[in-house]
């Protein structure tokens, strides 16, 4: 009898099964709300990967086929059509361009030009900082989940380590069989955490990237939509400015006049 129970003190029966969901299921309810809220965490970072990668592929591929159109054209009402029939943020500059363009013309030909180009470039420029802010929308997230999560795994991994020592306490053994599940548990969600932070890291910094890369290509089409305007007012200023006269001829009936 002293043999067998000494050899039921070297080989305890763990209290459960010591699998990831096994320990989840064992585990304390604070510890479980912290592994819930990571892995919940998780699935959103993969969520916005998703959604964002595919958004970014889109607006890029559209953003590309306006620059396209706006530098093979000669003025903003040759690329008016096209663009108007895409909605996106090509189109809305263009359209403000034209609506400038549309509210200025009693002063075009009495004022100079630059006051028209000064307003042009104002609003492109606040178009260019929406349509930016709009596709970095979402990977805020990403940062908080990447900064946050290890320090959310932590906290239940203490918290479990905490209920570990206070089952020692009660249980007046120090056997490593029994304490070490609740150890495990706890050590679980500090992993979880892990889990989650990483990848939330890693994708923030690529839509970084990706979303500069975005911005580079907005500024190309607002450099040609200023282009655009200036390109129709110098055509406009050409087409009212009187002919001008060859030098050769200008003054030819004076100086037959004199010689006369």
């Amino acid at each position: 009898d002293a043999t067998a129970g000494d050899a039921t003190e070297v080989n305890p029966v763990l209290p459960h099964d010591l699998s990831p969901v096994g320990m989840f299921l064992a585990a304390d309810i604070v510890v479980k709300a912290v592994m819930v809220a990571l892995a919940l965490a998780s699935v959103a970072t993969w969520a916005i990967f998703l959604v964002k990668t595919l958004e970014l592929i889109y607006a890029k591929s559209r953003l590309k086929r306006a620059v396209a159109a706006l530098v093979s054209a000669n003025g903003l009402a040759e690329v008016q059509s096209k663009l108007e029939r895409r909605a996106g943020v090509a189109g809305e500059m263009v359209a403000a361009a034209i609506d400038e363009m549309t509210r200025s013309e009693a002063v075009l030909d009495l004022a100079p030009a630059v006051g028209v180009k000064e307003r042009v470039s104002s609003l492109l420029t606040r178009i260019e900082v929406r349509a930016g802010k709009r596709m970095s929308a979402g990977t805020g997230i990403l940062a908080s989940i990447g900064s946050v999560g290890p320090f959310v795994g932590l906290f239940g991994t203490v918290w479990g380590i905490m209920n570990s020592f206070i089952g020692i306490s009660k249980a007046q053994t120090t056997n490593l069989a029994i304490v070490a599940p609740g150890i495990a548990e706890a050590l679980l969600a500090t992993a979880i955490g892990l889990v989650a932070a990483i990848p939330a890291v890693v994708i923030y910094n690529y839509f970084a990237r990706s979303v500069g890369g975005y911005k580079l290509i907005l500024a190309d089409v607002a450099a040609a939509v200023e282009r655009l305007v200036s390109r129709d007012l110098d055509h406009r200023h050409a087409r009212r400015a009187p002919p001008r006269r060859q030098d050769g001829f200008a003054h030819a009936p004076d100086s037959i006049a004199r010689i006369g």
